[in-house]
């Protein structure tokens, strides 16, 4: 970040770059650094977070919002509506400084000329864009604003837009301190598209290495909000191919007003069937979108738009929730054999299955009729739904795409979606009972049950299934969950599992600190560092307790560091950070140590003055016994030494943890395979290749990776050490399952969204094991007979 930036109120887009999040937000700095690659994004200027201060500090309204939080009740949607009400009006009672609108005046003129035109006034929220929070449609967007009293009106109400009900009640779910966050202001020339539309670099359903463009007539709003279903094409990234495209019915489209704003126009009959637009320019715009992935190297979600023939990108932001092909599902033709009768069909949006009770919504209801575990159906959701969708069970709509409000959000929550029904709201009955496949895109009649499950005498098929999340086999396997979010650990804590596995320090730092480590550090503010660690540990070691939490500290690679608040200042470039300064070697490092210390004491903490003793820690990427002795001295240098109720786990990742395992076991209670990296490492594969994920290089059952764990499996059994896997493997592959269970595998760690039918696939792998010793010790005993 340029230094002089800090105390800049307005900045040209071209003078910033993507680390410039803290003053101008993740909108601001990704087109900044868009902008500065060459890629074809419309002029624009942004008032920094430095003047959203300064109207805080000359209105003097920071006292009176914090009062209106503080009225807030977390379970009422409408105390969340009437706070922000309040809020909203105070921002709309003062002025922009003279001083302040005359420099916006400046840039306003420049940016268009001297001329009279439009702009789109876009919010900049300083938390948004993260890599575990999209905060998708959070804050507000005007589009063709054309003078400058609207313009100053607008920026104020972007301002304000920091707190409506939904990004209030957002921030709370996510973690977020309310007056942590700041806004900017991007002012952009508008573009009056006559296309537009969607781009991720991944399918965001189903993690796919598939470049998906969404596109529709008109202004982008339309899609983005989920009032229309676009088309959809599918571009395969090698040979830059369309695969696959689903042609939509789009009746009407937002066009310019006559004096700015927006407008809603039919669209010819014989266009409204048509492809919005060719091939070639699906191809040129899924270029662009691959280009910009390779300069983020990560998976990007775009916003582009066309006029006079010419391509724009609007918007760009890493993607921040993607869903798994792997997650149980239950397919139609299985569904079909048992008579589940399917009612509507549409996108899957958001993988998995779940029944509840159908709440029919519009927007002129309270959100409140929208009760826990209830099927949401709406013709489209929008941002300020986002307090009802993290009650819902499942989210039905009419419109929409992969990429709209609707499928962003449930991806995040966790909840299965399925969008562009066209009628589910005029279909379904408020009260039915339904179950949603957000897979298959499926919507049945009832309770979807299992083929061995039959009703009950006298129930109703409705009423008597048996939920697929109720039955847990019991397991002589240990079977624990990987954890991200604190947030979930109360609905995540009642599977039947028998505690966390994994829970990743990253999003520990994303969600409640959200600043580079030793940039707070360097502030004085190391205690505040402690405490916010010490809050989300608390919140998942409470939930389980007493149960086993095992918390990995920190692994963030030098890339993802230097993405955080003040990152650049302590983080080097590294051409393949994936293999670089990372794990042990990062906190026995004289930058990082005192980071890591305050890791340790954020634990310490948990155990000792919150009592939560089931907290336990693994150290990720452990290179060589040197660095091990160092960590464990620093480890009881705050008081944390090993014992009957305190365990060291090593994560066993890297070739070394195997070779040398005789020596690491002296150091640690357990082990934890990370399958992905052990096989990226054992093969020399770059797991994130497409060419040779395509060729079958990366996949964890190749033998020299299964000879890998066995020999781990076996030195540390010697040892009297337990060794688990949080990989994904077990949940992907049944017969990997198996093989771990044949090699006496200690524990297995899944995600929560894979645990029930994983769990299944693990006991069945106990019996068949069974089954086989027993048929061995049969087969002994005949030949020992004979010979006698």
């Amino acid at each position: 970040m340029d230094k002089d930036n800090k105390t800049k109120r307005i900045i040209d887009v071209n003078e910033l770059r993507v680390t410039d999040v803290p003053i101008v937000g993740g909108k601001g700095a990704n087109l900044g650094e868009l902008t500065s690659s060459g890629f074809p994004v419309p002029p624009a200027f942004v008032l920094t977070t430095v003047s959203y201060d300064y109207f805080m500090t000359k209105s003097k309204i920071t006292p009176r919002i914090k009062a209106a939080l503080a009225k807030i009740d977390p379970k009422s949607d409408d105390t969340l509506t009437a706070a922000s009400k309040t809020i909203r009006d105070l921002f709309n009672t003062y002025e922009i400084p003279a001083d302040l609108k005359r420099e916006i005046k400046d840039n306003y003129d420049i940016l268009l000329g001297g001329k009279k035109g439009f702009v789109a006034v876009r919010s900049s929220a300083t938390a948004e864009d993260l890599p575990d929070a999209s905060f998708a449609g959070q804050q507000e967007t005007y589009l063709n604003v054309g003078n400058e009293k609207d313009l100053y009106d607008r920026v104020r109400m972007c301002w304000s837009s920091l707190f409506t009900a939904r990004a209030i009640a957002y921030r709370e779910k996510q973690g977020y301190s309310h007056m942590d966050v700041k806004l900017a202001v991007v002012v952009q020339k508008m573009i009056n598209s006559e296309f537009s539309g969607i781009m991720f670099t991944v399918d965001p359903h189903n993690g796919a290495k598939n470049i998906i463009v969404e596109a529709g007539y008109g202004l982008g709003e339309a899609i983005v909000g989920g009032e229309v279903t676009p088309d959809t094409y599918q571009i395969e990234k090698t040979g830059m191919s369309i695969t696959n495209r689903h042609i939509s019915t789009q009746k009407w489209k937002y066009v310019r007003g006559p004096d700015g704003g927006v407008l809603k126009q039919d669209i010819p009959t014989d266009k409204q069937k048509a492809q919005k637009i060719p091939d070639s320019r699906v191809l040129e715009i899924a270029e662009i979108g691959r280009q910009v992935e390779i300069h983020y190297n990560k998976p990007m979600d775009m916003e582009w738009c066309v006029e006079d023939g010419r391509s724009y990108l609007v918007q760009a932001r890493p993607i921040t929730a993607i869903g798994s092909s792997k997650q149980e599902t239950i397919s139609q033709a299985e569904a079909a054999a048992e008579g589940s009768e399917v009612v509507l069909s549409g996108l899957g949006a958001s993988p998995g299955m779940a029944s509840g009770r159908v709440c029919i919504y519009d927007q002129s209801m309270s959100l409140d009729v929208i009760k826990d575990g209830d099927v949401l159906v709406t013709k489209m959701t929008m941002p300020d739904m986002v307090p009802a969708m993290s009650r819902s069970v499942a989210i039905v709509t009419d419109e929409g795409g992969m990429t709209c409000h609707a499928a962003i959000i449930s991806r995040e929550l966790g909840t299965p979606c399925v969008v562009g029904t066209g009628e589910a709201t005029t279909t379904l009955k408020n009260g039915e009972i339904v179950t949603v496949d957000g897979s298959t895109g499926s919507v049945y009649r009832g309770t979807v049950k299992k083929k061995t499950e039959a009703p009950a005498a006298g129930d109703s098929a409705a009423t008597a299934t048996v939920a697929v999340a109720d039955v847990s086999p019991i397991t002589g396997t240990k079977v624990m969950v990987n954890m991200s979010m604190p947030a979930k650990a109360e609905e995540v804590a009642k599977l039947q599992c028998d505690g966390v596995g994994l829970l990743r320090s990253e999003f520990l730092f994303t969600n409640y600190v959200g600043e580079h480590p030793c940039a707070v550090i360097e502030e004085g503010r190391s205690q505040e560092l402690i405490d916010k660690l010490a809050d989300g540990i608390s919140k998942v070691a409470r939930a389980f307790y007493p149960r086993t939490i095992v918390v990995r500290t920190s692994d963030f690679k030098t890339n993802e560091y230097r993405d955080m608040k003040g990152g650049v200042d302590f983080e080097p470039n590294e051409d393949n950070p994936m293999i670089g300064w990372r794990g042990c070697s990062r906190y026995i490092s004289d930058s990082y140590h005192e980071a890591f210390i305050c890791e340790l004491k954020a634990i310490k903490k948990v155990r000792d003055e919150l009592g939560l003793k089931n907290v336990n820690v693994m150290l990720p990427f452990v290179r060589t016994i040197d660095e091990v002795q160092k960590i464990t001295a620093m480890m009881e240098s705050v008081g944390l030494k090993r014992g009957l109720d305190f365990k060291l786990y090593f994560m066993a990742e890297i070739p070394v943890n195997i070779f040398m395992a005789d020596e690491f076991c002296q150091y640690c209670d357990a082990f934890s395979i990370g399958s992905n990296d052990l096989t990226q490492l054992t093969m020399g594969c770059d797991r994130d290749s497409d060419i040779l994920g395509k060729m079958g290089y990366f996949d964890e059952r190749n033998p020299g990776v299964k000879a890998a764990i066995s020999q781990l499996i076996r030195t540390a059994h010697k040892y009297g050490k337990t060794v688990s896997i949080c990989g994904q493997a077990p949940s992907v592959y049944p017969d990997f399952c198996e093989f771990l269970v044949e090699q006496g595998i200690d524990c297995i760690s899944l995600n929560p969204d894979t645990f029930v039918r994983t769990k299944r696939i693990i006991a069945s792998a106990e019996q068949r094991v069974l089954l086989k010793a027993a048929r061995a010790q049969s087969q002994c005993c005949k030949d020992c007979q004979k010979q006698n």
